[in-house]
C-alpha cells in the first residue's frame, strides 16, 4: 500500500472514488486500508498508506478499548501542503506505519468535514504546546480524552521535530507503565477545555467598545504594504468589513484608507493569482509576494464580499473589478455541475508546491513574442533570477497606471494588452497538471459564497451572480437538507453526511438573507426564518449563547461555544447579525431578543479581546443602530428592481428591506430612529432622501 509518483492527484482520487469496493474486505485488503470506503478526498488520499487507518467513529474507539491501546487522531485537509509532506515521509513509510500499528489505533479526520473535532483538539493542542496547525496529531484515550499533541512529525527525530517512530515507541511504553500520569494529564486538559469552551457573559456596552477594537486593529496595521501583522500574512477580510463599519459610523478617513490600501496591495501581490484570479490562502512574507498557493472557497467568498462592500462605500470600480475577478475564478474553477461550490484547490501539483503558477521569462516570451513578452515580464516582475526557487510568481510590483506612465504607454492600451496576455498565458497554463481540487461541497462555505454572489448582484445588477447564488441555494435544499429539515454539513461523491454545525446554519442563513434582500423573493426569507428557529432549538444554551454542535449530534468530551472570529467569522457572530436582521425584517421580537441574549452571552470575552471578535462587533454595530427600514409596496417588477439596485449600490449596514403589500403604485415607507416618515413614490425621491441622510451623518461627525 504505497502511493508513488508525482502525477495528477485529481486522476488518482477519481480512480479511488470510482473503484468497485463491493468485493473488498472491511479492512480494505492488501492494497488499501479502511479509508478506501470513505468519501472525503482527504481520507481517500491516505487509503493506500500501510497505516491501519480508521475513520472517526465508535468502532475505532471500541477497538482501542478492547486492545487497550491509545488512539492517534491525525487531523488535516486535502489541500494542506504539510499534510502531504508528512504523509509522504511518515504515513507511506512501512517502518513508521508498523510503529503506529503496533502502539495505537490510528484515526484520520478531515477537518473540513468535522470542524467540531478539529476545534476541540486544536484548542487542546494549544493548551498543551502553546501553538497549533495542520497536520494536527493528537494522542488520546479510548474515551477521547487528549494527553499529547504535535503537528508535523517526520519519520525520525530531527531539527527539533520529534520523529513519529520515537513518539510511538515512547507512548507505547508510557501507556503500559505509567497510565496514572497520562490520566492526570487528561483531567487537567479537559478542565482547561471546559473553561475555554464556555462563553463569557457581560452587559452590553456603548459604542466606545467599537472604538477600542478599532484602535487594536490600527495597532496591527502595516501602513507600508497593507494588511495586519507580520508574516505569515493572511487577507483577514473580517477586519476589512469591520473597518468599513467604523468608517460608516465615524467617518474616520483612516479606517477607509486601511481597507483601500490593503485591497489594492493584495490585488497586486503574488498572493493573488494574476492570471486565473482568486486569492491564495496567505502570504508567507510581509509583502504579499510569496503565497501558500492553495485556494480556499471561504477566502474567495469573504474577500469578494469585503471588496463589494468597499465598492458600495467608495463607488471605486477598482473594487468592483476585484470582486468580479474573484467570482469569475469561483464560477469557472469551483462550480459543480449540480450548482454547489467545491471546497478548495491544492497548493501542490506534480509533487511540488506552486508548480502550476510559476513562470520563466523564456516561457512568457515564447507565448507572447519578444517585444510583448519583455513588456509583460517587466509588468509582472518576472526576471531570469526568479523570485521563488528559480522561477517567478507573477505579481504587479507597481500599479498598472504607474507602469504605463513610466514606460510612455497609454493606460487604456496597456490594460487591453494585459487582458490579452493574461488570457494567452492562462490558456497555456491550463495544459499543465492542475492542482488537486477537493470536490467536497460544504453547506457553510457555500452559504458564504451565496452571500457574496447575492451582495454582488445587489450592488451591480449582474444577473449571472444572482443565478449562481440561487442555484447554490437550491443545491443545498435538494442535497443537504434531510426530509425532516435537518441541515447536513458535507456532500461528496453523491452522498450527504454529518449533521450540520452552528456555522453551517449561520452561514447558509446569511446567504439566504442576502438573496432575500437583493431580490425580495419570499421563499428565501421563509427558509432563513425556519432554519434560524431550528438553529436556536438545536444549538441554544441556557445562558443565551450557542453551542458549536447540535444536541442531536455526536458529543465530544466538552460541548464548546466558539465565538471568536478569525480568518472566517464564527458561527455565533454571524448568527447574532442574522438574528438582528431577521427580527427587524419579520417584526419578530423573539428573534431580536435572542440576538441581544447572544451578544450578552459573549460580551465578556469581546471586551477582553475586542480585536478577536470583529464580526461579533459588526453585529453589535447593527444593534446600536441607526437602523433603516425600507418597505416596498406595490409597483411593477421593474420599478421595484430599480429601487433595489439604487439602494444596493450604497453601503448602509443598518438597512433592511421589507416586502409590503402588492398592487397599486409604488410606495416606499421609510422608518428610522423609532419614527416613520411619509412614503416616497420613486427612486429619485428615495435617492434624495438617502443622499440627505448621508450628508447629515457626515456633518454630525
Amino acid at each position: 500500500m504505497h502511493k508513488t509518483g508525482a502525477g495528477d492527484e485529481n486522476i488518482r482520487i477519481r480512480r479511488l472514488v470510482e473503484l468497485d469496493k463491493s468485493s473488498l474486505p472491511p479492512d480494505g485488503g492488501p492494497e488499501f486500508n479502511r479509508l478506501i470506503f470513505a468519501t472525503s478526498p482527504y481520507l481517500l488520499q491516505h487509503a493506500e498508506n500501510p497505516v491501519d487507518w480508521h475513520s472517526w467513529g465508535e468502532a475505532a474507539f471500541t477497538k482501542a478499548a478492547a486492545e487497550d491501546k491509545p488512539v492517534l487522531v491525525s487531523i488535516g485537509y486535502s489541500t494542506c501542503h504539510w499534510c502531504h509532506v508528512m504523509e509522504h515521509e511518515s504515513f507511506e513509510d512501512p517502518e513508521a506505519a508498523a510503529a503506529m500499528n503496533r502502539n495505537c489505533i490510528a484515526i484520520k479526520v478531515d477537518r473540513e468535514e468535522r470542524p467540531d473535532i478539529d476545534e476541540q483538539y486544536m484548542k487542546a493542542a494549544q493548551i498543551m504546546t502553546g501553538s497549533g496547525g495542520w497536520p494536527l496529531n493528537v494522542l488520546m484515550t479510548p474515551d477521547k480524552q487528549p494527553f499529547f499533541a504535535a503537528t508535523y512529525l517526520p519519520k525520525y527525530t530531527r531539527g527539533g521535530h520529534l520523529g513519529i517512530i520515537d513518539l510511538m515507541n515512547k507512548i507505547g511504553e508510557l501507556w503500559r507503565t505509567d497510565r496514572v500520569k497520562i490520566m492526570e494529564n487528561c483531567a487537567a486538559i479537559i478542565d482547561a477545555l471546559a473553561r475555554i469552551g464556555s462563553s463569557g457573559a457581560a452587559d452590553l456596552p456603548d459604542q466606545e467598545l467599537l472604538m477600542d477594537a478599532y484602535h487594536h486593529v490600527t495597532s496591527l496595521y502595516d501602513p507600508e504594504v497593507g494588511g495586519f501583522g507580520e508574516a505569515p500574512k493572511f487577507p483577514m477580510p473580517v477586519y476589512l468589513s469591520f473597518l468599513l463599519r467604523i468608517h460608516n459610523r465615524s467617518r474616520l478617513p483612516e479606517a477607509l484608507g486601511m481597507v483601500e490600501h490593503t485591497l489594492k496591495t493584495m490585488r497586486g501581490g503574488g498572493v493573488y493569482d494574476q492570471l486565473g484570479f482568486g486569492f491564495h490562502r496567505y502570504s508567507v512574507d510581509r509583502q504579499w509576494l510569496v503565497p501558500h498557493f492553495e485556494k480556499m472557497l471561504y477566502d474567495q467568498a469573504l474577500i469578494a464580499f469585503a471588496s463589494i462592500e468597499a465598492y458600495q462605500t467608495t463607488g471605486n470600480s477598482r473594487f468592483r473589478r476585484t470582486a468580479a475577478e474573484i467570482l469569475t475564478c469561483v464560477l469557472r474553477d469551483f462550480s459543480s455541475p449540480e450548482g454547489g461550490f467545491y471546497s478548495a484547490e491544492d497548493a501542490d501539483s506534480e509533487g511540488e508546491e506552486g508548480t502550476f503558477y510559476l513562470w520563466t521569462p523564456g516561457e512568457i516570451r515564447a507565448l507572447l513574442g519578444e517585444t510583448a513578452g519583455a513588456t509583460a515580464c517587466a509588468l509582472f516582475g518576472v526576471t531570469e533570477k526568479g523570485n521563488f526557487e528559480g522561477k517567478n510568481i507573477l505579481h504587479l510590483p507597481v500599479p498598472l497606471e504607474t507602469f504605463a506612465r513610466k514606460n510612455g504607454i497609454m493606460p487604456e492600451l496597456l490594460a487591453a494588452d494585459l487582458d490579452r496576455w493574461r488570457e494567452t498565458l492562462r490558456t497555456a497554463r491550463e495544459l499543465r497538471v492542475r492542482p488537486f481540487r477537493d470536490e467536497k461541497i460544504l453547506a457553510g462555505w457555500n452559504g458564504l459564497m451565496i452571500a457574496a454572489l447575492a451582495r454582488g448582484y445587489a450592488a451591480t445588477g449582474e444577473a449571472a451572480w444572482r443565478e449562481s447564488a440561487e442555484r447554490a441555494a437550491g443545491f443545498i435544499v435538494e442535497r443537504l437538507l434531510t426530509p425532516d429539515g435537518r441541515l447536513l454539513r458535507s456532500y461528496t461523491s453523491g452522498e450527504a453526511s454529518i449533521p450540520g454545525f452552528l456555522e453551517d446554519y449561520a452561514f447558509y442563513v446569511w446567504g439566504l438573507l442576502e438573496l432575500h434582500q437583493a431580490t425580495l423573493e419570499k421563499g428565501f426569507l421563509t427558509d432563513a426564518l425556519r432554519l434560524t428557529r431550528e438553529m436556536l432549538r438545536l444549538f441554544g444554551t441556557d445562558g443565551g449563547g450557542l453551542y458549536d454542535v447540535g444536541y442531536d449530534a455526536e458529543q465530544l468530551p466538552v460541548r464548546m461555544q466558539s465565538a471568536a472570529d478569525g480568518v472566517i467569522p464564527s458561527g455565533s457572530s454571524v448568527a447574532a447579525l442574522n438574528l438582528l436582521r431577521l427580527g427587524l425584517i419579520a417584526d419578530d421580537q423573539e428573534l431580536t431578543d435572542a440576538a441581544e441574549a447572544l451578544l450578552r452571552a459573549n460580551m465578556g470575552s469581546v471586551k477582553t479581546q475586542p480585536a478577536g471578535y470583529l464580526f461579533q462587533l459588526a453585529a453589535f454595530d447593527f444593534f446600536l443602530g441607526p437602523q433603516l427600514e425600507l418597505s416596498l409596496s406595490g409597483g411593477a417588477s421593474m420599478e421595484r428592481e430599480d429601487v433595489l439596485r439604487a439602494v444596493g449600490r450604497r453601503f448602509i449596514p443598518g438597512l433592511v428591506f421589507k416586502d409590503g403589500e402588492t398592487g397599486g403604485a409604488l410606495r416606499i415607507s421609510i422608518c428610522t430612529g423609532g419614527a416613520c416618515l411619509p412614503p416616497v413614490t420613486g427612486v429619485d425621491e428615495l435617492t434624495q432622501f438617502l443622499d440627505k441622510l448621508q450628508a447629515q451623518q457626515e456633518k454630525f461627525h
